[in-house]
């Protein structure tokens, strides 16, 4: 057998040290997120009834426009919109925007609700693809109808915005299905706090295999298709540990925009969603903490995890792969335009650990685990690196892997208690431990091409097909 020269060996040593190194860093931060995620839970008020809610804030709640762009929604719309209008808040007006669909959605919203054409001041504040005409509802007062050529999700949410007369606007997306009493619980903040409020997120779960009616999840039940089965888990992790940790430690990078609160002047004030990145959400949040900073004024971006809403996942590997990839894309171009933000004492801990945290997750992090993937097995197969280091590669990737995963359930199980059945929390666990192997690989593939989408600098966000929730 050849010899290997010793710098070969050396050379081994250093490249699985890094792929580890960097493992351990990024699960020190899930730790440390987990840890203030049970704090913060552990500090929030007590769960007050829907009633209890309603008698305390009714008179003093903000007026809220909720803006939900709809491309191609034809299937899932009508549930949507009547979730909206069955909330239980005092002053609301719903705002649909149809961002020149091609299918039947305006066709499908004008006959279902009986609108007429409507002429309706609105502000220019914010940039976006022309207003063709604007709709309401006689017999629904609260809801408004934009239809506007067809400029992505963050042009269509500006046109919203701007139509929108409210200090506060809730973003969602057109297929998300809010629970009734989850506008009251995410204005909260806005309620307690109001002077440093400037945006609030709240908790996204997945509807598929959930039984839907009126725009309302009357059962939960977990998917039975196992791609929309892992992403229960992942949103889980995502929103109860990564998100309620992050917002605990004021570093929050990002609210969904499938459901977030803001303040419209706020929003207004930083030029809204940019319309030149897939990651607008993410986008618009940094910039709110930029100019907060650099203006010096005390403010909250928060995240709390009871009010719900539910959406429906992708069940594909085709679909989620194309959402994942996107989502990459949109976490490196918000890390591109706002990097000297990065480890900049001016930005406090948005510079240090927001941004340090999305660098190591979402900017080196799929790049590491895919070069361990590939070099770490082969390194060890060729004598040159010892069991010790494969080892220890293992326990990064898997071990700890899960052991976040069913912590963050545990979490949810003894804090909140939305798992309805005992088995549903088996099953999860079951999944929690099986999405290491095989999931999460093919997962870094999917953000792998991500990165090459950005590096080619590709826009738009491609095809998103959806089956529609299930009726009872």
């Amino acid at each position: 057998m050849m010899e290997m020269p010793s710098w070969l060996f050396r050379a081994a040593e250093i490249v699985t040290l890094l792929v580890i190194a960097c493992g351990l860093v990024q699960i020190l931060f899930y730790i440390v997120q987990l840890l203030f995620a049970a704090l913060a839970l552990h500090r929030r008020p007590a769960y007050a009834s829907t009633s209890a809610l309603w008698d305390r804030f009714a008179d003093i709640a903000p007026s809220i426009a909720i803006v939900a762009p709809a491309y191609n929604e034809e299937l899932s719309i009508i549930e949507s919109v009547e979730a909206l209008l069955a909330l239980h808040y005092p002053d609301f007006e719903v705002i649909v925007v149809n961002d020149g669909s091609k299918d039947k959605t305006l066709r499908v919203l004008i006959d279902h609700y009986s609108m007429r054409p409507v002429t309706r001041y609105h502000d220019r504040a914010l940039v976006h693809r022309p207003i063709r005409q604007l709709y309401a509802a006689p017999e629904r007062p609260r809801l408004w109808l934009v239809d506007k050529e067809n400029g992505g999700k963050a042009d269509a949410m500006n046109a919203g915005i701007n139509v929108a007369r409210t200090p506060i606007v809730c973003v969602i997306d057109a297929d998300t299905l809010l629970e009734p009493d989850a506008l009251m619980r995410a204005a909260r903040p806005f309620i307690e706090d109001p002077a440093r409020t400037v945006a609030v997120g709240g908790t996204i779960r997945i509807a598929n295999g959930c039984r839907v009616e009126g725009g309302r999840v009357l059962e939960a039940h977990l998917p039975r298709n196992f791609f929309a089965l892992v992403q229960v888990v992942e949103y889980l992790r995502a929103f109860l540990m990564a998100r309620l940790g992050l917002s605990e430690l004021q570093s929050l990078m990002i609210i969904s925009g499938a459901f977030g609160l803001f303040r419209r002047n706020s929003v207004i004030d930083v030029g809204g969603f940019s319309a030149d990145t897939v990651g607008e959400d993410m986008e618009l949040v940094v910039k709110l903490h930029r100019r907060m900073r650099d203006l010096k004024r005390p403010y909250r971006v928060v995240y709390i995890p009871e009010p719900v809403s539910w959406t429906e996942a992708p069940e594909t590997a085709a679909i989620l792969g194309n959402q994942r990839a996107r989502w990459q894309r949109g976490s490196l171009e918000t890390f591109r335009t706002h990097k000297d933000m990065f480890l900049n004492p001016r930005y406090g801990r948005i510079g240090f650990l927001g941004f340090g945290q999305v660098f190591l997750v979402d900017v080196i992090g799929p790049l590491v685990e895919v070069a361990g993937y590939l070099l770490v097995p082969p390194l060890w197969m060729l004598g040159l690196i010892s069991v010790d280091y494969l080892l220890a590669f293992l326990a990064v990737i898997f071990t700890f892997g899960i052991f976040i995963s069913v912590a963050t359930l545990i979490l949810e199980e003894v804090q909140l208690r939305r798992l309805p059945r005992a088995r549903d929390l088996v099953i999860l666990t079951a999944v929690a431990v099986l999405e290491n192997f095989g999931y999460r690989q093919l997962n870094n593939f999917w953000r792998l091409r991500g990165w090459w989408q950005f590096l080619r600098k590709k826009q738009g966000w491609g095809k998103m097909v959806r089956k529609g929730f299930q009726r009872s």
